[in-house]
């Protein structure tokens, strides 16, 4: 029963995904729900980081001495300042990695 869920599930985001990139399927979307849909990217890397970050035990953790806040902070502040993904993940990995080993 499991395999059958993981291989439907699977089927489906296929689907879902093949309607928007083959081209010659007649689907095209609105200028509103391409603006709605530019917002779960987002909405997606908070919901899996955010808990990661923030959260230490299941309780929250807003010290200095979390690696995971100072990481994600210094990331933000990078992406910011540089523009360039390729740099903002190196330098932040390389910080995170850092910080974990002197704390």
């Amino acid at each position: 029963m499991i395999y059958i869920m993981i291989v439907a599930m699977g089927l489906v985001v296929f689907f879902n995904r093949y309607l928007f990139i083959e081209p010659r399927l007649p689907v095209r979307l609105n200028r509103g729900a391409r603006e709605f849909l530019g917002f779960a990217v987002p909405g997606m890397l908070t919901a899996i980081c955010g808990p990661i970050i923030f959260l230490h035990d299941h309780q929250l953790n807003l010290s200095l001495a979390n690696p995971y806040l100072l990481a994600g902070v210094s990331a933000v502040a990078l992406m910011v300042w540089t523009r360039n993904v390729l740099i903002t993940v190196l330098l932040s990995m390389g910080l995170f990695y850092l910080l974990r080993w002197l704390i």
